[in-house]
């Protein structure tokens, strides 16, 4: 089952990013007054991500390392985390990065 917390971090995080930038288009968050360089659309999808991110990089952290002869109970939860934090660093940016209405 800890195999999958890597992924499944990954679809709540693509999950709140894709609700932010529907809810920050549907409220006008784009046209909203800039917080310096930033509108608060651009603001609230980094934000997303970078939490994201941040989730994937502590799971993986907390897991133990992988080892000489660990075997896969130790190896599987691992390579889900790295597979979660991929996914989040490749799937989300474009949006983060580059959105629009």
């Amino acid at each position: 089952m800890l195999s999958l917390a890597g992924p499944g971090i990954w679809a709540a995080g693509f999950t709140l990013v894709y609700a932010l930038h529907g809810t920050g288009c549907a409220r006008g968050w784009p046209e909203a007054a800039a917080m310096g360089p930033v509108t608060l659309h651009a603001a609230a999808l980094w934000a997303g991500w970078l939490v994201t991110l941040a989730t994937g990089a502590l799971l993986l952290r907390l897991l133990p390392a992988v080892g000489a002869g660990a075997g896969l109970r130790r190896d599987l939860p691992r390579a889900g985390a790295w597979i979660g934090l991929g996914a989040t660093l490749f799937t989300l940016l474009p949006v983060a990065v580059a959105s629009s209405c």
